[in-house]
Parts: structure tokens; C-alpha cells; sequence
């Protein structure tokens, strides 16, 4: 049993998707971002950077969502959430998480969340600075599946969901990706998955719909 804390339309998507992928027992613990939850004394223990999500595995917290997926993958190989360990596609795999991590997460964090900046507001060379940021990523995503999509890990995809969540970031932010052809292609992909319908069913999403 797995307990993971999320809250609807946040980063812990891609863990929840995962985790209905998988098919194990989960269970979900709400927070409400807007009451500011994530920084109550109780769930600081469990995740001190006081953001979404955290996974209990075990009886022990984990977060920062690559990490949890990497996590979920080695404790279920059967489901191939990745590529085989020792495969050619592990690489790549590894590559992907962390790109989408690294380029993605942290400027879209800021992006949405100025008050990180110390701004109430961003200042507009900022805004744009942001913006050319998340631009520039996606630009990087749309030229590797225009060469070798539809997916990011071609080879093993429609074989199950290896590399349908390398990150679902791409299936996040559908609606900001569209002018993009072949991220427009693969987020449609990615949405169309029966585990999608079940997340936005839970989470009470109206956005992104497939």
C-alpha cells in the first residue's frame, strides 16, 4: 500500500498516474494549496520542502516526482513504467526525467508561482525571460519526436506505457503545448490512455481533456 499526498492539477499528476498504471493498492491524502496545507506542521515532516507530492512507501515519505517515478519503476518491473534495467531505451529514459525535471519543472514552477521570485508579479523582461525558457524545452521535445515519435521512447511504447510517463508534464500542459505539432501529437497519445480518463475522473479535473 502506497499513500500518496497530492492535490488536483499539480506535479503529483505524474505520480498518480503512475500509480494508476501500476495497478497497486494506493491510497490518497488531499491537500488544499489554496489553504496553504502543504506548509501545516504534520505534512512539513513528511515533505520539509512543503510541496506536492509525497509518497509513503513503506512507511517512510519520498518526494520530488522523477525520484518517485524511478522509485515506482524498479519496484515494478513487470509494468514497465521504463525500459528494462541494462537496455539500450534505460538512458534514454533516465535522460528524459531528468530533462523534464530540470528544464521544465523548476521554470514552470516559477513561471506560475512569481511569489518564489520575490515578485507579486513578474517584472516583463522576466515574464519573457520565462517564457523564451519553456519555449526553448518544448522546441527541444517537439524536434525529438518530430524525428523519431510518436513517443519519446518509441521502441517500447506500444508495447505498454514504458515511456508514455517519462514525464507527465507533456500531458499536463496539453493546452500549452498545441502549436507544437508533434508534442500536440503525443500529449493527444498520452490522453487518450484509460489511466488519463481515471485521473481527471478522481481528481475532478476539467482541464486538458483528451
Amino acid at each position: 500500500m502506497y499513500t500518496l499526498y497530492y492535490s488536483p492539477g499539480s506535479a503529483s499528476m505524474v505520480v498518480h498516474l503512475a500509480l494508476l498504471e501500476l495497478g497497486v493498492p494506493f491510497r490518497l491524502e488531499k491537500l488544499d494549496l489554496e489553504r496553504d496545507e502543504q506548509h501545516g506542521a504534520e505534512y512539513l515532516k513528511l515533505n520539509p520542502r512543503g510541496q506536492v507530492p509525497t509518497l509513503v512507501i513503506d512507511g517512510r515519505p519520498y518526494f520530488e516526482s522523477a525520484a518517485l517515478l524511478m522509485i515506482l519503476a524498479e519496484r515494478h518491473p513487470e509494468a514497465r513504467l521504463a525500459p528494462p534495467a541494462g537496455s539500450a531505451l534505460r538512458p534514454d529514459w533516465y535522460q528524459w526525467i531528468v530533462f523534464f525535471a530540470s528544464a521544465l519543472g523548476p521554470v514552470y514552477r516559477q513561471w506560475f508561482y512569481p511569489s518564489d521570485l520575490g515578485f507579486a508579479a513578474h517584472p516583463p523582461a522576466l515574464h519573457e525571460a520565462l517564457r523564451e525558457k519553456i519555449e526553448g524545452a518544448w522546441s527541444l521535445v517537439d524536434a525529438h519526436l518530430a524525428a523519431g515519435g510518436p513517443y519519446l521512447l518509441a521502441r517500447v511504447l506500444g508495447r505498454g506505457p514504458a515511456g508514455a510517463h517519462v514525464h507527465a508534464l507533456v500531458a499536463q500542459h496539453a493546452e500549452a503545448v498545441t502549436e507544437w505539432p508533434a508534442l500536440r501529437r503525443y500529449a493527444d497519445l498520452m490522453r487518450s490512455r484509460p489511466s488519463w480518463a481515471k485521473l481527471y475522473e478522481v481528481e475532478g479535473l476539467t482541464e486538458w481533456r483528451a
